[in-house]
C-alpha cells in the first residue's frame, strides 16, 4: 500500500522526469563558477525573483544564516518572529557563527509581526546596545499568506530606520500560487529572499538566495566559509530548474487538498481545524486522543503524521485527492 506522509512537504520524492532531467545535466566545478546547471539556476531564479543576483546552497538553514552574515557584523541584531524558522529552527546558527544576536517577537495570528512592536524594539545608536540591522519576515508563515498591503508597509518601515529587508521564502511561490500573483510582486519588496526548491517544489536538495549583486558576493563568501562549495553540483541543481519550471502552478492542488482534509477532519467531532490558518497546503488540528495511540494506529495504515498541539498536516505533490480520502478514513477508524 502506497504511504501517505503528512509530516511535511519536505518528504517528496523527484519523478521519473526530474531524475531524468538530473541525469542529463552538464556539469562543472561550482567552486570555480563553471558549473552550467547551477549558473543557469542562479540566473533563472534570480529573474524570477526580480533580483539582480542568486547563490544556490545546500538548504534553507544554510540560506538563512549567510544572509544573516551577509547583512549583519558581530554585536549587531535582528528583529525576527518568536517562532520563525531564521529564529527557533536553526541552531542558532547566526548567533554561534555570526555572533547576530536575534530580537524574536510574537506573531499575529495571520503571521505578521505587529510594526508598531517592530519598531519599538529597533535600538537607538547607543552603545549600550546590539546596533538593529536586519528586520526578518516569513513567508508563508505557518502556512499563512502575509497581505500585500502589510508588506509594503513592512518595508517603508524598514527604508525609515535603515534596516536591512530579509524574507524566508522558504513556501513563497505558495504565498504567490494562492495570491494569484507573480512572485516577483512578494520579492523585490526585500532586500534578499531565500527560496527552498525542496519543500513544495518537490527537489530532493536545495534552496536559493535572492539579492544584489554586492550582497550574494558576500554570501558566496559567506557559503564557502560554512562549507557550501558543492563542485558538480549542477545534478542537483537541474531538480531546481525542472521544479522551476514544472512544480510552481500545482501548488494549488496541494492547497485544495488541504482543504479537503480540513474538510473531512472537521467532520470527527473529536478534531477542531483551526479554518482561519487554512490557506496554503498546511492544516492544523488540535485533536482530543492520546496522540501517540493515533500516530500508531495511523502508522499500522501506512499514514504518517507527527506528534504536535497543534498537530500540523501538509499536503505535497506525493499527495493526491485519493489519498486524502483515505487519511480521513484512517483518522475515522481510530474514533
Amino acid at each position: 500500500m502506497k504511504q501517505i506522509d503528512l509530516r511535511s512537504d519536505t518528504v517528496t520524492r523527484p519523478t521519473q522526469k526530474m531524475l531524468e532531467a538530473m541525469m542529463a545535466a552538464p556539469v562543472g566545478d561550482d567552486v570555480y563558477g563553471e558549473d552550467p546547471t547551477v549558473n543557469q539556476l542562479e540566473q533563472t531564479a534570480a529573474e524570477m525573483t526580480g533580483m539582480a543576483d542568486a547563490l544556490f546552497c545546500a538548504s534553507g538553514t544554510q540560506t538563512n544564516l549567510v544572509a544573516l552574515l551577509s547583512h549583519c557584523q558581530r554585536g549587531e541584531e535582528y528583529i525576527v518572529g518568536q517562532t520563525a524558522h531564521t529564529y527557533k529552527y536553526e541552531a542558532g546558527g547566526g548567533a554561534v557563527l555570526g555572533s547576530i544576536q536575534p530580537q524574536p517577537l510574537d506573531f499575529a495570528d495571520d503571521g505578521t509581526l505587529d510594526l508598531a512592536t517592530v519598531e519599538r524594539f529597533i535600538k537607538p545608536d547607543d552603545f549600550h546596545f546590539a546596533r538593529t540591522r536586519l528586520f526578518c519576515l516569513e513567508n508563508t508563515q505557518a502556512g499563512k499568506v502575509l497581505p500585500m498591503a502589510y508588506l509594503r508597509q513592512a518595508r517603508s518601515l524598514a527604508d525609515r530606520h535603515g534596516l536591512g529587508f530579509h524574507l524566508d521564502g522558504a513556501r513563497v511561490f505558495n504565498a504567490a500560487v494562492k495570491l494569484k500573483i507573480d512572485v516577483k510582486e512578494i520579492t523585490t519588496l526585500f532586500d534578499s529572499v531565500s527560496c527552498c526548491l525542496s519543500k513544495g517544489l518537490g527537489t530532493p536538495v536545495g534552496s536559493v538566495l535572492c539579492g544584489s549583486k554586492n550582497f550574494i558576493a558576500r554570501a558566496r563568501r559567506w557559503r564557502k566559509m560554512v562549507g557550501g562549495g558543492m563542485r558538480q553540483a549542477g545534478i542537483l541543481a537541474a531538480a531546481g530548474l525542472y521544479a522551476l519550471s514544472h512544480n510552481i502552478d500545482r501548488l494549488a492542488d496541494d492547497h485544495a487538498n488541504a482543504a479537503r482534509l480540513a474538510e473531512g477532519l472537521s467532520s470527527i467531532d473529536a478534531i477542531h481545524v483551526d479554518e482561519k490558518t487554512l490557506q496554503t497546503n498546511m492544516v492544523l488540528a488540535d485533536i482530543d486522543a492520546d496522540m501517540q495511540a493515533l500516530v500508531k494506529h495511523l502508522a499500522d495504515r501506512d499514514i504518517r503524521i507527527s506528534l504536535g498541539s497543534p498537530v500540523r498536516l501538509v499536503t505535497h505533490l506525493d499527495i493526491d485527492a485519493a489519498d486524502i480520502n483515505r487519511a480521513v478514513a484512517g483518522f475515522r477508524s481510530f474514533f
